[in-house]
């Protein structure tokens, strides 16, 4: 398999992984499911994304096409998981505040029917900017690791 590739892969993984404890820490149990979710400490997206264009800087060099085409990916990337994905993200919870106010208004008592049920809209879609930049900086230090172990074969 293409080293890059599998480089931005395994850093996806181990980003995706750190996340359980993170939220362990956070909330003080664990959550299994947290490595299948979108959003939370550190954002896998920024990682993969950073690991691959420091892998092409550190094996190709930063004057290559290689480079330029990483590095804009992952900005844009980078860009929409903090931007768009966590407006999108904040929207979605406003919409499930005004289902649990519509409920309420309609003279149901406070049966927290909405707490039961599984939500229709899922509320963690991007990340917070220090999600961005932590998954940035594992990135950087995958890549790192990745060339410098693919180097001493």
């Amino acid at each position: 398999m293409n080293k890059g590739v599998m480089t931005a892969l395994t850093t996806i993984g181990i980003a995706q992984f750190l996340k359980i404890p993170i939220k362990k820490i956070k909330t003080g149990k664990w959550d299994w499911k947290t490595f299948t979710e979108t959003g939370g400490m550190p954002s896998s997206h920024s990682a993969g994304v950073t690991s691959l264009a420091t892998y092409i800087a550190l094996e190709r060099g930063t004057p290559t096409i290689d480079f330029a085409l990483a590095s804009v990916f992952g900005l844009i990337v980078m860009y929409d998981a903090q931007g768009i994905r966590r407006q999108t993200g904040e929207l979605t919870i406003a919409v499930n505040q005004l289902d649990e106010k519509l409920e309420r208004i309609q003279g149901e008592r406070e049966t927290h029917q909405h707490d039961r049920r599984q939500r229709k809209l899922k509320e963690m879609l991007g990340h917070q900017p220090e999600e961005v930049v932590g998954g940035a900086l594992l990135g950087v230090l995958a890549g790192a690791i990745s060339h410098i172990l693919t180097n001493k074969r």
